[in-house]
């Protein structure tokens, strides 16, 4: 089946605080969402499309003539929500007989190994969702209350989160309101989908915070083919 990697590119950067959108930052000498972009270019993927707010189309068009980045991208327009975005890029996809990979644009350290073997699942199971373990413990907040949960009952989703296209798409119709759904997985599963959780990476962490850039500099800084 056809293997389609889609990048999702809406932040603003307001948790960032900084004067551009976090995707756009650069880290070592490359922007952020390129470093995301070429880990799937890596990984060999059939067709590769970026979803970016109409407001910062321009931008990327410079941005990418700067950089001298020239790989062929199919760019979709994105909504006012991540669940918009994501919809408006499967119905930019004609081809049913595919699979797609769905990744935040500012998780880019991701392995093209960890890509090729999301899709290699996802053909299997119709689903693969990356997740890694909790390493802290963790409580229930209840009102001015709280409760210790086992942390082996839980783990935390990261992307790409990859699919069969078709029933991706089916789940996507279903729903009119999608602002409550912070990932596909959810709205793969409110489908009725049963989902198949795969072993993510420690590494694959997504730069939100000012703290989580520092981090990203960090790892550029001494391990530049990260």
């Amino acid at each position: 089946m056809k293997r389609i990697g889609i990048v999702v590119a809406g932040g603003s950067g307001q948790r960032m605080g900084a004067p551009i959108p976090k995707q756009f930052i650069d880290l070592n000498g490359i922007p952020i969402l390129v470093r995301t972009l070429n880990k799937f270019i890596v990984a060999k993927t059939d067709q590769l499309v970026l979803v970016l707010p109409e407001s910062q189309l321009e931008n990327w068009e410079k941005i990418k003539q700067h950089i001298g980045f020239h790989a062929p991208l199919t760019i979709v327009k994105g909504g006012n929500t991540r669940f918009e975005s994501v919809k408006n890029a499967i119905n930019a996809i004609d081809d049913q007989e595919a699979i797609v990979a769905i990744h935040d644009g500012v998780r880019p350290f991701v392995s093209p190994e960890l890509i090729h073997f999301s899709f290699e699942q996802a053909e299997i199971h119709g689903s693969a969702v990356c997740s890694i373990q909790l390493k802290d413990s963790i409580r229930l907040v209840m009102n001015e209350s709280s409760q210790a949960k086992d942390r082996s009952n839980y783990r935390l989703t990261q992307t790409p989160q990859t699919f069969i296209l078709s029933h991706l798409k089916s789940a996507y119709h279903q729903i009119i309101d999608g602002q409550s759904f912070t990932d596909d997985a959810s709205v793969w599963e409110h489908a009725g989908q049963s989902l198949n959780l795969i072993e993510g990476e420690e590494l694959n962490f997504k730069i939100t915070t000012p703290e989580d850039l520092k981090l990203a500099e960090s790892l550029c800084r001494f391990n530049p083919d990260v």
